[in-house]
């Protein structure tokens, strides 16, 4: 007698839902690493993006993590009120923030970097180094080709050079 062994549904091999899927077990992943420093993914973003570029403002913040400007001010309040970010307004454009961060927001960025390194560790573990090459690609395939249509574009921050020039070419 033949048996017929039942197959997951469609939804489960269907990108999206393993795209959230991969993404709960990275928050997860990263949230458990980081659970000593009170310390979630798109908070260290914000440490990481303002140290890079000191003195942004919000909206640039805001591009440069592709989230809305809410989002964004929620987390940079949140941070500010545990003493890791320094608001001030711009001399610029008084309608604008200026973000620094504050020492203990440098404190905690540097203690941090060991436990977001086992974090990633744990999350590509299953990978063989060429199929890690390989999913970076795929993933910035589908964010280049359909990252300007989403309803909130992301402008990433280019890494400096020792001469204070950028690498890479921004797009507009």
């Amino acid at each position: 007698m033949d048996t017929i062994t039942p197959e997951p549904l469609p939804l489960y091999q269907r990108p999206g839902f393993l795209l959230r899927r991969a993404h709960q077990i990275s928050v997860g992943i990263f949230e458990e690493q980081c659970r000593p420093l009170g310390l979630t993914p798109p908070q260290y973003g914000v440490l990481v993006l303002i140290d890079a570029s000191p003195g942004s403002d919000q909206s640039s913040l805001a591009r440069a993590m592709g989230f809305d400007k809410v989002t964004t001010l929620r987390l940079v309040r949140g941070l500010e009120e545990r003493g890791m970010v320094h608001r001030a307004l711009s001399q610029r454009d008084r309608r604008q923030h200026q973000l620094t961060l504050t020492d203990a927001g440098k404190a905690l960025l540097q203690a941090c970097a060991p436990l977001v390194e086992l974090a990633y560790q744990r999350l590509v573990a299953p990978l063989e180094a060429d199929e890690l090459k390989e999913l970076r690609r795929l993933l910035t395939k589908i964010e280049t080709g359909l990252g300007p249509s989403a309803r909130v574009r992301m402008e990433p921050l280019m890494q400096k050079l020792p001469g204070g020039s950028a690498t890479g070419t921004p797009t507009s």
